[in-house]
């Protein structure tokens, strides 16, 4: 699987978009994100869901340490107390109980989403209570390397947009990354590493 960041498609895209390309001059390459597909990454991302980086990192680090293994059943073996000693609040309980449950239920197999086209990916695993479009756009592009992804949802994506753009509603911004395409998920990093380094945050990313 190619990154998304790579000196062939940050080319291509700074040569069509100005926006992109002031960035990169003023910035360069964003860093490349990736992550490990499977079942670690993804309840981290769900702990990430409208939370700081660092307040999410924390709570995981925490989760991860009072864990033997970090496995769907051993989440599912912990109580709400356990999870509270943790710091993980009751929905964010209930979100990894409900992923740990469709994995070990085999509702779902983490590891074969790679074998899928983007709408299966999002069909599974939307269909999983608590994980909505913001999570699987981010699992997308960090874990699978999908390389045309938008996530119009992610507050820092709007905030930097607004910065930089012209773009306003939410519409209009959807509308003006149709031109990024099919590198939408190449001119989602250079937004995020924006966005960080403009507000010192990089290194929590």
């Amino acid at each position: 699987m190619n990154s998304i960041v790579n000196e062939k498609d940050v080319k291509a895209l700074i040569k069509t978009n100005q926006v992109m390309a002031d960035i990169f001059n003023q910035y360069q390459f964003p860093p490349d994100w990736s992550r490990p597909q499977g079942f670690v990454t993804l309840s981290k991302i769900i702990l990430e869901q409208q939370v700081s980086l660092a307040s999410a990192n924390a709570h995981f680090i925490k989760l991860n340490s009072y864990l033997e293994e970090f496995t769907p059943a051993n989440i599912l073996k912990l109580t709400d107390e356990e999870m509270r000693t943790c710091q993980i609040s009751r929905q964010k309980s209930k979100y990894l109980r409900e992923l740990a449950i469709a994995i070990v239920s085999k509702n779902i197999d983490l590891e074969e989403l790679q074998l899928l086209d983007e709408v299966e990916i999002r069909r599974q695993l939307t269909s999983i209570k608590g994980i909505g479009n913001w999570t699987v756009d981010v699992y997308l592009m960090f874990c699978l390397q999908a390389k045309d992804i938008f996530p119009h949802g992610d507050i820092a994506i709007v905030n930097t947009m607004k910065e930089l753009t012209d773009a306003r509603t939410k519409e209009e911004m959807i509308s003006l990354a149709e031109n990024w395409k099919p590198l939408r998920s190449l001119a989602t990093y250079f937004l995020w590493h924006y966005y960080l380094i403009r507000r010192n945050r990089l290194n929590s990313f």
